[in-house]
């Protein structure tokens, strides 16, 4: 993989549908744990934990289990009222097993035509752990989308890795089985170009920061802070998109965000978001199109300037 360094002044005008400043991308992690691992090395469920003391990962970690699994159970269904009340769409990342496991959820997220988006295997199973295991690591995504078509109906366009942990030749494996674009990155405001063996593919960045993770869990937060953190960065990019179009995600999880002390925040961003006209309610496929449409005018390579 190679993409060119393009610092931010460099560029040229990025320009989304209908003149908006923003595309806004919602994401809500829908994700499944397996309880027992055949390992006894320390399971790492690809996030944080609720209580610190990893166990291994046959033994069974019920505090933390549980507390992911309330997100199954309830948060998530707070999460689809919150979107539901607001009018706005959310861009779904889904672990395969958790549509085989808890195919309730993926019927609710098809029945509001939320776009839906593959999200490895299981959440616990990083794919950089195959890093010199090429042909392992394409039998985990080629499972993944197979589960991906037949829950959804679907054909996969775009992939996020669990935990945001890919390999180097993880956006070659993608573009050489159709998908278009990949979400691991977190190094822009805009979306931008990758080079494989395969052919390009569009990097739709990620947040690591605006995210219920960071923000509450890492943090920390209060509520208020969290939704000031939330509306700074909405805030600044808004600006920015008068000149060129940005992009902001809001990455969110069911057992974090969909908590009753919590989903507030996230409804008080929902609606101070929605009062601005220059918003793009985006899904990460829309970005991801549109950028491929204008990306040889945004960003020019330049020789001997790449990563």
């Amino acid at each position: 993989m190679q993409y060119p360094f393009s610092a931010l002044p460099s560029r040229g005008r990025l320009n989304w549908p209908g003149g908006k400043r923003l595309a806004l991308i919602i994401t809500i992690n829908l994700e499944y744990w397996d309880l027992l691992k055949p390992t006894a090395a320390t399971y790492y469920a690809g996030g944080p934990s609720i209580l610190p003391d990893a166990l291994p990962g046959n033994i069974p970690d019920f505090p933390n289990f549980s507390w992911r699994e309330y997100g199954q159970r309830v948060g998530v269904w707070r999460l689809f009222d919150a979107f539901d009340e607001a009018g706005v769409p959310a861009s779904c990342t889904m672990n395969a097993k958790l549509a085989l496991e808890r195919p309730a959820i993926i019927e609710a997220a098809l029945q509001r035509g939320h776009e839906l988006i593959p999200h490895n295997y299981e959440q616990g199973e990083l794919l950089c752990h195959l890093q010199h295991a090429p042909e392992q690591e394409r039998a985990v995504i080629d499972q993944t989308l197979d589960v991906f078509r037949k829950t959804t109906g679907r054909s996969p366009k775009g992939w996020l890795s669990s935990s945001l942990r890919g390999t180097t030749q993880t956006p070659r494996l993608l573009a050489e089985s159709g998908l278009t674009f990949w979400c691991d990155l977190m190094n822009d405001d805009q979306p931008y170009m990758i080079d494989t063996a395969a052919g390009p593919i569009v990097a739709v960045p990620y947040s690591i920061e605006i995210n219920d993770f960071t923000l509450f869990q890492r943090r920390g937060l209060t509520n208020e802070a969290g939704f000031e953190c939330m509306k700074e960065q909405f805030d600044v990019l808004y600006a920015e998109g008068e000149r060129t179009g940005m992009m902001m995600n809001v990455g969110l999880h069911p057992h974090v965000i969909g908590v009753p002390h919590r989903i507030g925040a996230l409804k008080r961003f929902l609606a101070y978001a929605r009062q601005f006209d220059g918003v793009w309610w985006a899904t990460r496929e829309q970005v991801a199109n549109a950028y491929r449409a204008q990306h040889a005018s945004h960003i020019v390579p330049v020789a001997g300037a790449s990563s």
